[in-house]
C-alpha cells in the first residue's frame, strides 16, 4: 500500500510518492483510498491561514476527481478517486486528527470557535459541490487549455527504489491488492508532460484554426451573396474587411475572385476593377480566374481596344497564357463567349485552342480488378425484372419526390376514435400552424432585417444563408423540425447543426431545380436504364458506370457544402427565431375569450457527463395536444426514403446515389473535409473498384415481405413485444416514485429517490427513442408494401458500406432484416430448397458446433414445427419465437413452406436472402495476413468436417492454463475450477481484433463473472486480472502471427503520431484512407439565447490524437481488408450475374445462387491475401512518412529514424497455404 504526498514548489502542484508503513482499511472497490502526509512544517497553532490552506488541498483533490473523470472518458484510464478527508497535525502531540471526528476536551471559547468552524464547513460544502460542478465541465469544455505548464496531471514521481520495484513487479504480476492494482493502472495510463515548447505549438495550431474558420465562413458568405442577388453587399464587406489591417490577413484571392466574377457577369467594370486593385494592394498575384473576370467584363461592354491589350500584357507579365482561360478556368459556355468576345476586339485573329479529344476512359490496373475490367471473356451482367417504360416512369416518380424534398408518410400507429376532442385538437393545430407559418415569416424578416444590418458594418453574418430559400419554405421546414422533436427536448446544438444541414440540403436541390440540369439529367437517365432493363438488349456489356460516362460528358459538381460554423450558426439563429415566434394558448381547452400565450419551446440547462448544455424542449401543453391529435402523418426528407427507381451510378467522389439530393460517397461527420480531399487528389481510375461496387449493391431492387409486415404491426398496435424485438410505447415504462418523502428522510432515502427517479427517466427516454425508431422503419414499410424500391451505398472512411437512407434498410437488426426480400426472384433449383432449410437452422442458433449435413437432417427432424410456425406464428406451437433470430427464422419458415407445398419445389420461385456469415472474420484476415496455420484452423480457413469454434477453443487453452496454476498452488486458478466457459471469453476475443487493451478486456472479464452468481464476488478484481492474462496468452499461441501484426500496426502510429501526422494507407482497392482523430478543436459561436463551443475532431489543423491513432489504426486496417474483400466478391458475383448484397462480413444471396457466390468469396479471399499486403503498406507508410532528409543531430529526427526502422520491420509470416481456403466449407457458412 501506498501513500500520497501534496507538496507545493515554485512549479506549482507536484506529486510525490513513497512506500508507508501498515496498510489502513480496505477501501471500497473501484476506489483508490490514501493517505495524506504531514504538511511541510508548521508547528503553531491552527489559524484562518491554515483553514483556507486545508481548503485548498481539498479544492486540489476536487480538481483531481474531475481530472481523472476526464481521463476516463478519454479512454486513459478507468481509476476513480475517493473523496478522502484532510487529516490535522495536532499542535501539541504531532500526531494525527481523523478527519471527521471532533476534538474531546473540555468546553470552552475554543469549543465555541470549533463549533462555528464546523457550521462555516457545513455552509461552504453545498457551495463547494457547485464550484465542483462547474470545475468539471469547464475542464472538458477547455480541455485542450489544460496542457499547459498548470495541468493537473497525474505524474508520478520515482522517489526511491523500492516504489521503482513496486512498479516493475507490478509490470510483470498482479498487484497485491485492490489500491496496488488502482495505483499501478493509473500510473501506467496517465499522459505525459508536455514539453516546454508544447504551448506556444498549440497556441499557433490554434490561431491556424481559427484563421480557416474565419476564412470558410467569409468565402461562403461572399459566395452565397452572389447566388441570392446581394453582390453589392458581399462588395461591401470585402472593401470593409481589405481597408482593416488585421482582417486583410483573412483575405484570399479566392474571395477577391469571387467578387470579381458577380462583377463581371453584370458588366460592372469600374467595380470590378476597384476589386482587381484590391487584389494588387494586397499583395496577392490575379490568376487565370482573375483575368477571366475581367476579360469577361469587357466583353459585355463597349471598351476601346487598348483596355483590353492593357489587360492583355498584364496578364502576360504575370506568366499567363490567354489560350489557358479556354481549359484551365471553370467558366460557362456563356461567359467563355463574353471572354473570347474580349479577346478578338483586341486580336482580331485570335482562335482558342480546340477543344482536346476525349481521352479514352481510364482502366484500373489492380492485379485484384484486372479480370473485372477485361475485355472479353464471358460476361453475364444481371438485368432488372422492370421493362424499360416502367423504369421510365419510375424515374420521374423519384424525380417529383427529391423536388418536393420531403416524403409524407400515413404513420402506422393505431389510429384514434374520431371523437369530438380529438377533431376539435386538430382542428386548432391546424389554426396554431397557419398562424405559426406567418408568424415565423414576420421572424424571418425581422431576423434578415437584423443581420443585414451586422454585414452592412463590413462583418459576414448569416444574412445570405436566410436568403437561399423562401420564407414560407423556411417556416415550413422550422415547423417540421418542431414537429419531431422529442418530450425530453433536443440540445441546441445538435437542432442548430440539423437545422443548417436540412437548410443547405433543401438549397442544393433548389438550384438544380432552377437551373437546366433536371432536363439534362432526365434525357440521360432515360438512355441509361436501357442498360437496365428486362425488354432492351444490350451489344456490347458493360458496367452501369462505365455506360453513363459514355453518354455524356462528367457532370459539373454539386454545390460545395457550407462549413460547420456557418451550418450551426445558421441553425442557432433559427432555432432561437423558433422559441421566440411560435407561441400557443396556455390552455387550449379553455372557453373562449382572453388567454396567455406561452411559448411552445422553452430552453434549459441540464448536465450530461458532467457538462452543462443547454436544451430546446416542448411545452407539456404542445405535447399533449399533439397526443390529443394522433394525426398519424410523418414527414421524411426525400434523402431519408429509400428510392422508387435504380440509383444514379456512382462515376466520381460528387456523384451518384440519389437524383438532386447531395450525397457524399465517403461519409463522415460535418465539418471534416479530409476524406474529401483526399478522394479529389486520387487519380480517378484507382476509386473504380469501390464506384462499381456501390453501384452495384445500390442496383439490388428490393420489396417488402408483407406476411411478415401484417404480424409485426399487430404486435406493435398490441403495446409491442420486447421479447421479439418490438418495442413497447412509453406510457408503459416504469412509473417514477409517487408522493413525498416524510420531513425526517435520512439521506439515504433521499439519494435512493433521486436514483429511482433517474432509472424511471432513463428507461423512459430509451423505451421512446426505441419506439420511435420502429414507427419509422414500420411506417416506411408499410408506405411501400406494393412497390420495387432501391437503397442507394456509400461508405465510411475505412471502405465499409452503408446504405444511404437511414431508418428502413437491411442493416438493422433482425426485425429490419425480416421485413425486407429480392424484388427479382429466382427459381430454387436442385439445391435451393437445401440451402433455405440450412439458413433456417442456421438463425435458430442452435447447431453451431454441427456440420451442414447434421443441420439439414435437424431441419427435417424438425419440419411440422416449421410448417406450423408458418400457418399459425401467433396461435400455433410458436417454435419459431424461442430462436437466436425469430423474426428472420418465420420468414424463413414462411418461404419453406410455400417452397414444399409447391408443384415442383426446384421450379418455385424464391424471392428469400440467404446469408452465408464469416468465422470470427476479422481474425481470420490476420491469421491469413501473418500465414498462420494454428490460427486459420481455429477460424475455419482450413477444411474440417465440422465447423470449429474459436472461442470454445480459446476457453479451452485458457482452462489447460488454469489446471497447470491450480496444481502449483495459485490461488486464484484454484478459485476460477468450474467457472471457465465460451461465454466467458467470448466478448474479450471478439474484440482483440478490434484493439482492445489488457485493462478493457478485463473489465469485459469482469462483467461476465459478476453476471455469475456462484462465483466469489470478493475474488472478481483479482480473477479478471488472472483471465485477462490468460486469454491473451491462449490467443498469443493460438494466433501466433495476429498479436505480433497488432503490435506492428499499434507502434507505426504511435510513432507517425508522435509526428504530427494521421495515419493514412491505401487500401488493396486504391480506396485512400486517413483517420481523422485528432485533437479536439473548440469553436465558440457566442450571442443570443446560448453561447454554443462545439468540437471538431477530425480538424487537421490540430495535433494528431496519438491514442486514438494508435488504436484505432488495427481494427480500421482489418476493417479496409474486410471490405475490400467484400467489394471483390460483389464485383465478380455481378460480373456472374447474381444479385447480391452485405452486411460487412455477411454475404446475401438467392438460394439457388449460394454455391456460386460461396465459390466467387474464397477465391476473392485468396486472390486478396495473395498480394503482398504487409509488405505494400510498409513501402507506402515508408515513402508517405520517412522520405524527407534529415539531420541525426535533431530529436524529431531521431524519431523519424526510429518511425523508419519501425515501418520497415514487417512480422515475418507463418507457412499457411491460403489455397486450402478454397476447400473449407466453414469459412463462409
Amino acid at each position: 500500500m501506498s501513500a500520497l504526498r501534496w507538496g507545493h514548489g515554485a512549479s506549482g502542484l507536484r506529486r510525490a510518492l513513497w512506500p508507508a508503513g501498515r496498510p489502513g482499511p480496505m477501501a471500497e472497490e473501484g476506489a483508490f483510498s490514501a493517505v495524506w502526509g504531514s504538511r511541510r512544517s508548521s508547528s503553531a497553532r491552527p489559524c484562518e491561514q491554515d483553514r483556507w490552506k486545508d481548503w485548498g488541498h481539498a479544492e486540489l483533490l476536487e480538481v483531481l476527481e474531475a481530472r481523472v473523470r476526464q481521463l476516463q472518458a478519454e479512454g486513459v484510464s478507468e481509476v476513480t478517486v475517493k473523496r478522502a478527508g484532510m487529516a490535522r497535525r495536532l499542535p501539541a502531540s504531532g500526531g494525527f486528527q481523523p478527519p471527521g471526528k471532533a476534538r474531546t476536551g473540555p468546553k470552552g471559547p475554543a469549543a465555541d470557535l470549533g463549533d462555528l468552524w464546523a457550521q462555516k464547513l457545513n455552509k461552504e460544502k453545498s457551495a463547494m459541490q457547485k464550484r465542483k460542478l462547474r470545475l468539471e465541465g469547464k475542464l472538458q469544455l477547455q480541455a485542450e487549455d489544460l496542457g499547459c505548464e498548470h495541468e493537473l496531471r497525474v505524474v508520478p514521481r520515482l522517489l526511491d527504489a523500492q516504489l521503482a520495484g513496486c512498479l516493475q513487479h507490478w509490470k510483470h504480476g498482479t498487484p497485491q491488492s485492490l489500491q496496488e492494482g488502482q495505483l499501478a493502472q493509473l500510473l501506467q495510463e496517465a499522459p505525459r508532460r508536455p514539453s516546454p515548447e508544447a504551448k506556444p505549438a498549440r497556441e499557433a495550431r490554434g490561431a491556424d484554426m481559427r484563421l480557416e474558420i474565419q476564412q470558410q465562413k467569409l468565402l461562403a458568405f461572399l459566395e452565397c451573396c452572389l447566388l441570392t442577388g446581394h453582390l453589392p453587399l458581399a462588395h461591401h464587406v470585402l472593401v470593409t474587411q481589405h481597408s482593416r489591417a488585421r482582417q486583410r490577413r483573412r483575405l484570399t484571392l479566392a474571395m477577391y475572385n469571387t467578387v470579381m466574377l458577380g462583377w463581371a457577369r453584370k458588366g460592372s467594370f469600374k467595380e470590378l476593377v476597384y476589386v482587381f486593385f484590391m487584389v494588387k494592394d494586397a499583395g496577392l498575384t490575379p490568376d487565370l480566374l482573375s483575368y477571366a473576370a475581367a476579360l469577361q467584363c469587357l466583353g459585355r461592354l463597349d471598351q476601346n481596344t487598348s483596355t483590353i491589350q492593357r489587360c492583355l500584357d498584364q496578364m502576360a507579365r504575370d506568366g499567363l497564357q490567354p489560350q489557358e482561360l479556354f481549359s484551365g478556368v471553370p467558366l460557362s459556355p456563356e461567359e467563355q463567349a463574353m471572354v473570347l468576345r474580349a479577346m478578338r476586339k483586341a486580336q482580331p485573329t485570335f482562335s482558342p485552342p480546340p477543344l482536346p479529344p476525349r481521352p479514352p476512359p481510364q482502366v484500373n490496373t489492380s492485379p485484384l480488378l484486372r479480370e473485372i475490367y477485361a475485355k472479353g471473356g464471358p460476361v453475364s451482367y444481371p438485368k432488372s425484372h422492370l421493362p424499360l417504360r416502367e423504369l421510365q416512369s419510375l424515374f420521374r416518380q423519384q424525380l417529383r419526390v427529391e423536388m418536393a424534398t420531403t416524403v409524407a408518410v400515413e404513420s402506422v400507429e393505431q389510429a384514434r376514435v374520431l371523437t369530438e376532442e380529438v377533431l376539435r385538437a386538430r382542428n386548432t393545430l391546424q389554426q396554431l400552424r397557419a398562424e405559426w407559418v406567418e408568424a415565423l415569416c414576420l421572424g424571418l424578416r425581422n431576423l434578415k432585417a437584423s443581420e443585414g444590418r451586422a454585414a452592412r458594418a463590413g462583418r459576414p453574418t448569416v444574412f445570405p444563408f436566410l436568403c437561399v430559400l423562401p420564407e414560407k419554405e423556411l417556416a415550413e421546414l422550422l415547423l417540421q423540425t418542431l414537429q419531431v422533436l422529442p418530450p425530453q427536448g433536443e440540445s441546441l446544438l445538435s437542432l442548430a447543426q440539423q437545422l443548417g444541414v436540412r437548410v443547405f440540403s433543401r438549397h442544393a436541390v433548389r438550384r438544380q431545380r432552377l437551373s437546366s440540369r433536371v432536363r439534362a439529367l432526365q434525357e440521360r437517365y432515360h438512355q441509361y436504364v436501357r442498360l437496365l432493363a428486362s425488354d432492351t438488349p444490350v451489344e456490347v456489356p458493360r458496367l452501369p458506370r462505365q455506360y453513363w460516362e459514355a453518354l455524356g460528358p462528367p457532370e459539373a459538381p454539386h454545390e460545395q457544402p457550407w462549413p460547420l460554423s456557418v451550418l450551426v450558426q445558421l441553425g442557432k439563429k433559427l432555432a432561437e427565431m423558433l422559441v421566440e415566434a411560435v407561441r400557443m394558448p396556455g390552455s387550449v381547452a379553455a372557453p373562449q375569450g382572453p388567454c396567455t400565450l406561452i411559448p411552445v419551446l422553452y430552453h434549459v440547462y441540464s448536465f450530461r457527463s458532467f457538462r452543462q448544455i443547454g436544451i430546446l424542449k416542448p411545452h407539456p401543453a404542445f405535447i399533449e395536444l399533439l397526443a390529443t391529435a394522433a394525426e398519424h402523418t410523418l414527414t421524411f426528407e426525400a434523402a431519408e426514403v429509400p428510392m422508387l427507381c435504380p440509383p444514379l451510378p456512382w462515376t466520381s467522389p460528387h456523384t451518384g446515389a440519389f437524383l438532386l439530393s447531395p450525397t457524399k460517397l465517403m461519409r463522415s461527420l460535418e465539418g471534416t473535409v479530409q476524406h474529401q480531399r483526399l478522394l479529389d487528389s486520387c487519380p480517378p481510375a484507382d476509386l473504380h473498384g469501390a464506384l462499381d461496387a456501390l453501384t452495384q449493391l445500390g442496383n439490388c431492387a428490393w420489396r417488402v415481405n408483407g406476411r411478415v409486415l401484417d404480424l409485426v404491426l399487430e404486435l406493435f398496435a398490441a403495446k409491442g413485444c420486447p421479447r421479439l424485438g418490438v418495442p413497447a410505447p412509453a406510457s408503459e415504462a416504469p412509473r417514477p416514485p409517487e408522493g413525498r418523502l416524510p420531513p425526517g428522510a435520512s439521506p439515504a432515502q433521499k439519494a435512493e429517490v433521486r436514483r429511482e427517479l433517474a432509472r424511471c427517466l432513463k428507461v423512459a427516454r430509451e423505451m421512446h427513442s426505441l419506439r420511435s425508431d420502429a414507427l419509422y422503419r414500420l411506417s416506411l414499410a408499410q408506405h411501400l408494401r406494393h412497390r420495387v424500391f432501391w437503397l442507394p451505398h456509400n461508405m465510411d472512411f475505412r471502405g465499409r458500406t452503408y446504405p444511404c437512407p437511414p431508418h428502413f434498410h437491411h442493416l438493422g437488426s433482425d426485425l429490419a432484416r425480416a421485413l425486407l426480400e429480392f424484388a427479382q426472384g429466382r427459381p430454387l433449383g436442385a439445391r435451393g430448397l437445401d440451402w433455405l432449410k440450412v439458413h433456417l437452422v442456421n438463425l435458430t442458433g442452435l447447431k453451431k458446433r454441427e456440420s451442414l449435413r447434421a443441420r439439414l437432417a435437424f431441419a427435417d427432424e424438425v419440419m411440422e414445427d416449421i410448417l406450423d410456425s408458418a400457418d399459425q406464428p401467433m396461435t400455433g406451437r410458436k417454435w419459431w419465437m424461442d430462436v437466436d433470430e425469430p423474426w428472420q427464422a418465420l420468414a424463413c419458415c414462411m418461404e419453406i413452406a410455400r417452397a414444399v407445398r409447391s408443384p415442383d419445389p426446384a421450379a418455385y420461385v424464391s424471392h428469400f436472402p440467404v446469408h452465408q456469415d464469416g468465422s470470427c472474420n476479422g481474425l481470420q484476415h490476420y491469421a491469413a495476413l501473418g500465414r498462420d496455420s494454428v490460427g486459420a484452423a481455429s477460424v475455419n480457413l482450413l477444411p474440417s468436417d465440422v465447423p470449429q469454434d474459436v472461442y470454445s477453443g480459446v476457453a479451452a487453452q485458457v482452462e489447460a492454463f488454469r489446471k497447470q496454476d491450480a496444481r502449483r498452488g495459485v490461488r486464484v486458478a484454484q478459485v476460477l475450477e468450474g467457472f471457465i466457459s465460451r461465454k466467458v471469453v467470448k466478448q474479450t476475443v471478439m474484440t482483440v481484433v478490434y484493439g482492445v487493451t489488457r485493462y478493457g478486456g478485463r473489465l469485459q472479464i469482469e462483467r461476465r463473472l459478476r453476471e455469475l452468481s456462484d462465483f466469489p464476488q470478493e475474488f472478481v478484481w483479482e480473477a479478471s486480472h488472472y483471465l485477462v492474462r490468460q486469454v491473451f496468452n491462449s490467443l498469443q499461441e493460438m494466433f501466433s502471427g495476429t498479436r505480433a501484426i497488432q503490435h506492428w500496426l499499434t507502434e507505426s502510429a504511435r510513432l507517425i503520431a508522435h509526428t504530427g501526422s494521421a495515419v493514412e494507407w491505401v487500401t488493396p482497392l486504391g480506396i485512400p484512407i486517413i483517420q481523422p482523430y485528432h485533437q479536439d478543436a473548440k469553436v465558440l459561436i457566442a450571442g443570443g439565447m446560448q453561447s454554443l463551443t462545439f468540437s471538431q475532431s477530425g480538424d487537421t489543423s490540430q495535433k494528431p490524437n496519438t491514442l486514438k491513432q494508435k488504436n484505432g489504426f488495427p481494427p480500421n486496417f482489418i476493417h479496409s481488408l474486410d471490405s475490400s474483400h467484400m467489394m471483390l466478391t460483389a464485383l465478380h458475383c455481378y460480373r456472374k450475374g447474381l444479385t447480391f448484397v452485405s452486411v460487412h462480413d455477411c454475404f446475401w444471396t438467392h438460394a439457388a445462387d449460394v454455391e456460386v457466390m460461396n465459390q466467387v468469396c474464397r477465391e476473392q479471399f485468396v486472390s486478396l491475401h495473395s498480394q503482398p499486403i504487409l509488405h505494400n503498406l510498409s513501402r507506402f507508410l515508408v515513402k508517405r512518412y520517412c522520405s524527407s532528409p534529415r539531420s541525426p543531430k535533431h530529436s524529431k529526427n531521431l524519431w523519424m529514424g526510429k518511425l523508419q526502422d519501425t515501418l520497415k520491420s514487417v512480422p515475418k509470416t507463418g507457412a499457411l497455404d491460403l489455397e486450402q481456403v478454397k476447400r473449407s466449407t466453414y469459412f463462409f457458412s
